[in-house]
């Protein structure tokens, strides 16, 4: 991603649209048939005229999150630049309102549409207060001559990404996690409907991607903005989003919520993961698990094995585990590490068979180690598979 994204309202009036226009493509779309308040039909995008991805079709409410995720190179932010009209698209529609974007004027869009790309910014001479008036330029005269309220709207900004500190220093000067505040109180600056961003956590610490997530979604909830985004980070597209686009290949691969996106299956298809695992119930990557016989044996259980699985999958020290209910964290955060589990259905008194079983594998072990998880009616039998080991138990890896 190259283009300069100083000023969104400028890209926008330079960037002239030569997509054509489908014969049976109309200027509004039926809104009797959903609430969509941004939508694609049959959008196509590519470079030079040859299409990359095929048949966009998409729809998003009034203050949802729709967030992109798939594979480097996989086409997101060729998406995002086609909808906002940095990159011309090859065919299809797109609809702001129910109004068809392609007929829509440069400053009718930028005063709907703010837009944040990733690419770093070096204006020349500008303090960040400067750049944050440039999201005003949809409003202003000729002359570009600020009101009493423009310059509010920029302070208010300001405030709302905890920036106000810097408006006089010098855009050049200041650290990338600030830079990406200063662009997105720009866009805020817009009084946008919808704001599109393109991997707006790139170059932030964890704790300023969260909060600014926190902003998108909290200007998504109280202002009714529509978010449109890609994201490298799918633990965190999982808990902002309304919606999920997969991006793969030549077409979409998935459109849905999080909760019919993020299975365990689908994210590991989508990034062709075959060394680990994605965890849908812990919303992370696991690395892979060891290779080899089984060398230890961990009686786990209420989440006090967690951090003995991942010392022995860092160590590459292939392990069992149980004996762990279906429902425990434990046996979430083993599934993917273990090379063996004994697993029992939850709320049930623990069978002979499963005991049975541990005993067995504990018979081929090195090392038991005893997690210290308390021990109750129910687990009774895990106390029972720790006497059995006797001189093999140990309290750390």
């Amino acid at each position: 991603m190259a283009e300069n994204t100083m000023n969104t309202v400028k890209a926008a009036e330079n960037t002239v649209d030569t997509t054509p226009i489908a014969e049976n493509a109309v200027d509004t779309v039926n809104q009797a048939a959903d609430d969509r308040y941004f939508s694609t039909e049959s959008l196509t995008v590519g470079y030079n005229g040859r299409a990359l991805i095929s048949d966009i079709t998409l729809g998003l409410g009034r203050g949802e999150i729709l967030t992109l995720i798939g594979p480097n190179g996989s086409g997101k932010s060729t998406i995002l630049k086609s909808i906002t009209r940095h990159l011309a698209s090859i065919s299809g529609v797109v609809y702001i309102d129910s109004l068809n974007m392609q007929k829509m004027s440069a400053r009718d869009v930028a005063s709907r549409m703010a837009v944040v790309l990733t690419e770093r910014v070096t204006p020349e001479l500008m303090t960040c207060g400067e750049l944050v008036v440039l999201g005003r330029y949809p409003y202003t005269n000729y002359f570009g001559k600020l009101t009493p309220r423009d310059r509010e709207v920029v302070y208010d900004a300001l405030r709302r990404v905890h920036a106000e500190e810097l408006y006089d220093r010098e855009f050049s000067a200041i650290s990338d996690g600030q830079r990406q505040r200063i662009l997105l109180a720009r866009a805020i600056a817009q009084e946008p409907e919808i704001i599109v961003l393109d991997e707006p956590t790139s170059f932030l610490d964890i704790k300023y991607k969260i909060e600014l997530l926190e902003i998108l979604s909290d200007m998504a909830k109280r202002q009714n903005i529509t978010v449109v985004m890609s994201l490298h980070e799918i633990d965190l597209a999982c808990k902002v989003s309304d919606k999920i686009v997969c991006v793969k290949g030549d077409h979409i691969a998935a459109f849905g919520t999080p909760d019919e996106i993020f299975s365990d299956e689908r994210i590991n298809s989508l990034y062709e993961i075959d060394r680990g695992a994605y965890n849908s119930l812990l919303g992370s990557v696991e690395l892979a698990r060891p290779t080899g016989d089984v060398r230890a044996f961990v009686v786990g259980g209420n989440g006090c094995g967690v951090r003995f699985y991942r010392e022995l999958q860092k160590r590459g020290i292939p392990f069992a585990a149980g004996i762990l209910y279906k429902n425990d964290i434990d046996c979430a955060v083993a599934s993917p590490l273990a090379s063996e589990l004994v697993i029992v259905d939850a709320f049930e008194p623990i069978p002979d068979s499963a005991v049975k079983r541990a005993k067995g594998i504990i018979d081929r072990v090195d090392i038991v180690i005893d997690c210290g998880c308390p021990i109750g009616e129910y687990n009774r039998a895990n106390r029972e598979l720790l006497d059995y080991a006797g001189g093999k138990v140990r309290y750390e890896v």
